[in-house]
């Protein structure tokens, strides 16, 4: 045994001195083989990559006589050798091929280093056959290893950015189907409407034409007709802008009161056509707050339009009071209509209106109530009893803090 392992250590030492010429020879076959189409497109550097790894492992269960001892290193080389390979376009035929000319080009070695030398023995010169075998074929079993894993990480990946195409394609399908949906709602809502308006206005030509004596009447009607017609457009005009506005959000700072003054004042002439109670609260330690000035009045004055829409008989209630953790919070109440249990799910969805109520609009208030509560980070509540009328509220934080415009210095 001696003397085998004598003879094993002198062919590790020849196949160490012979390693840059056996790498070029070996680099030479693969570049010449037409099964190896990929090998083209590698520089020598990255056609060696492991090999020298690989071929010091091999020297050292040559002379050790024991795979087992350095399983753990050969596996590490050649699953890097796979993965690489995977990287740099092989197929797995490929990357077979190219080990197998690896271990061709070491048995030649041994073939040669043999017939060179007199006193290598036979059976050095078959166990040093039969251990490259088993190093190239667990280097290339290794190999193969990765490359499929690598495969199949890219498959899952792969099948991962499809599955969320997908999803996204379905999303996108469903927002168009719902576009569409509301496109026709739109047309539905606003030919319902002007149909009616004309109706009316048909009704008051024939009064004045049949009865010149109640021209006023039919006057009043056409007018009131008219004034209908336009709080339509101009809330469908709004609602559009509310959507289409994708500037960035601008705040200021500015005083609760002073805008608690505007809205009460622009809803006083209103409500008293109405015969209503206009009522307001104002917390008094409230004084100045950051925000977009102009989207809150927004918010208050639908809210206020909505609920005195809907009331005929009693008060509407609005109220500004500081709210826990640095928020204010908005208030409107009315003694109006309210909405039923089973209406209240719809009740900020474009053109929903109270069924059993003839007002005109085109129940657009309460969707850009909504929208601009999103925008200005405000949380928007009701409730409401059917009969008994409806209480809205949007809390808003003290400081509205905007979001960075995209090329922002952060």
């Amino acid at each position: 045994m001696g003397d085998i392992s004598g003879g094993l250590t002198s062919l590790v030492a020849a196949l160490h001195a012979q390693q840059a010429a056996l790498t070029e020879r070996w680099m030479k076959l693969v570049f010449g083989d037409q099964e190896i189409e990929h090998s083209d497109q590698l520089t020598y550097r990255q056609l060696a990559d492991h090999l020298p790894s690989i071929f010091d492992e091999i020297c050292i269960v040559l002379e050790s006589r024991n795979l087992r001892d350095q399983e753990g290193a050969i596996e590490r080389n050649a699953r890097q050798h796979g993965q690489w390979r995977w990287k740099q376009g092989y197929r797995i035929d490929e990357l077979v091929r190219e080990l197998d000319l690896f271990r061709q080009v070491l048995l030649m070695a041994i073939g040669e280093y043999a017939a060179a030398t007199p006193g290598f023995a036979r059976e050095d010169e078959e166990h040093a056959r039969l251990m490259t075998d088993e190093v190239v074929s667990f280097v290339t079993l290794a190999s193969i290893r990765e490359a499929v894993s690598e495969r199949d990480r890219k498959i899952d990946e792969y099948t991962g950015m499809l599955e969320r195409a997908n999803y996204e394609l379905t999303l996108r399908q469903k927002l168009i189907g719902d576009l569409y949906e509301t496109r026709m709602q739109i047309t539905r809502r606003v030919a319902h409407d002007l149909r009616n308006f004309l109706n009316v206005f048909s009704t008051a030509l024939q009064l004045a034409t049949r009865s010149p004596a109640r021209r006023d009447t039919a006057l009043g009607l056409a007018n009131r007709q008219v004034a209908d017609m336009a709080t339509l457009v101009d809330e469908m005009v709004e609602y559009s802008k509310v959507l289409g506005d994708d500037s960035v959000l601008t705040v200021e700072a500015f005083d609760l009161v002073g805008l608690f003054d505007e809205l009460m004042q622009a809803c006083r002439v209103s409500t008293e056509a109405k015969g209503l109670k206009l009522v307001g609260q104002l917390d008094t330690t409230l004084g100045t707050v950051t925000s977009n000035r102009l989207k809150v009045k927004q918010v208050a004055l639908n809210l206020l339009s909505n609920a005195i829409k809907y009331t005929a008989a009693g008060e509407i209630v609005l109220s500004i009071n500081a709210a826990p953790d640095e928020r204010w919070r908005l208030r409107v109440t009315d003694t109006g209509v309210g909405i039923g249990e089973h209406d209240q799910e719809r009740v900020f969805e474009e053109f929903e209106r109270a069924a059993d109520e003839d007002i005109p609009g085109a129940g657009l208030g309460l969707a850009i109530v909504k929208e601009l509560s999103r925008t200005l980070k405000g949380e928007l509540k009701f409730q409401s009893t059917k009969g008994r009328g409806s209480v809205f509220e949007v809390t808003f934080p003290l400081v509205l803090e905007p979001k960075p415009t995209p090329n922002a210095p952060q």
